[in-house]
């Protein structure tokens, strides 16, 4: 098997985020159909001075997907539990909307009880020989952040070097994701990208919003997995990808560009912290992001576009559109195999 089929395979493997379903239709010719279940769509919203904007409601956001506008379905600002959008714009909470309708198989209703609120934070840990030199003082850095997450949020700590490492599942006890951490050790060749990719698998599986942390010294010498691919299962999973790198932003500016791309494409954000302050300077705005973020969902309208699907975010206010929203372009809905 080439690389370049191993890629297509690794990438075929990974598992639609809550629900995406795909079918194909044969008959006399090959038509397939398409049927994204729902989007979920997390984005931050800065002012003129680059500070958070909080307390926004549904009704001042306008999302569309290829011009096409689209019903909130869901909406929660920060780690507060997410509320229904109702046909008239007025909201309630998940909870209710399931007592109400207990026993109901209806697709319309969305269970959120088992990740609802609070975010799924995936730390992928370079242990490769790259990372050998600071190693000690970025695991004290992942520690720091691990100890200042929201309590309703959950932590997976992986490893990676040849190999991934699932050091800790999903867990809300700090003391125990910290504890799988330290027991990492430094490996040797570094395969960010296949590791990359087994992390977006696990984090799709999961209910709720989920966010993937890469920390990581840069060079990728083992991987069959292309970057570019990753970033287009990330994207088409609606994960935001924040990646922090111990290098140099000029030192190795291929990864370097490779991260910028990653962490755009799917609304996270690229870090260059090369020293221990620098490195919790890092982890401490990831954190700021999580907390200051909006997470919607949607389910899109009929839309014939079987290829990349732009997603827009609008504010409806003259007087807020003068304030930026930073969000992952779009996505591609998968066809079935």
């Amino acid at each position: 098997m080439t690389p370049r089929n191993v890629s297509r395979y690794a990438a075929a493997l990974t598992i639609a985020a809550l629900g995406t379903a795909f079918w194909l239709h044969a008959q006399d010719q090959t038509t397939f159909r398409v049927k994204v279940d729902m989007v979920v769509l997390s984005f931050t919203v800065l002012d003129q001075k680059g500070k958070y904007v909080n307390g926004l409601k549904p009704r001042d956001f306008h999302i569309s997907e290829d011009n096409i506008s689209q019903k909130i379905a869901t909406f929660a600002e920060g780690n507060h539990s997410p509320v229904q959008v109702l046909e008239n714009g007025e909201t309630r909470p998940i909870r209710s909307l399931l007592a109400d309708r207990e026993g109901e198989a209806d697709p319309n209703i969305i269970d959120l009880r088992s990740g609802g609120t609070g975010t799924n934070v995936f730390v992928l840990f370079d242990t490769s020989n790259y990372m050998y030199r600071g190693f000690v003082f970025a695991s004290d850095a992942i520690a720091d952040f691990i100890r200042g997450l929201d309590r309703a949020d959950s932590v997976a700590v992986y490893t990676y070097s040849r190999n991934l490492n699932r050091a800790v599942p999903l867990v809300r006890d700090r003391m125990v994701a910290i504890q799988g951490l330290r027991k990492a050790v430094a490996g040797d060749d570094s395969a960010l990208y296949n590791s990359l990719l087994l992390t977006l698998r696990d984090a799709a599986r999961v209910p709720g919003r989920k966010v993937v942390i890469v920390f990581s010294n840069g060079p990728d010498n083992a991987s069959m997995v292309a970057p570019d691919d990753v970033r287009a299962v990330a994207e088409d999973e609606g994960i935001p990808i924040y990646v922090i790198s111990t290098s140099e932003l000029t030192k190795d500016p291929i990864s370097s560009n490779i991260f910028k791309r990653i962490s755009t494409a799917t609304g996270g954000k690229s870090y260059f912290a090369k020293t221990w302050q620098k490195q919790v300077e890092a982890f401490e705005s990831i954190r700021e992001d999580l907390g200051n973020s909006y997470s919607i969902t949607y389910y899109p309208q009929p839309n014939p576009n079987e290829g990349f699907r732009s997603i827009h975010v609008e504010l409806t206010s003259e007087a807020m559109r003068k304030y930026k929203v930073r969000v992952r372009p779009g996505y591609r809905p998968q066809r079935g195999l």
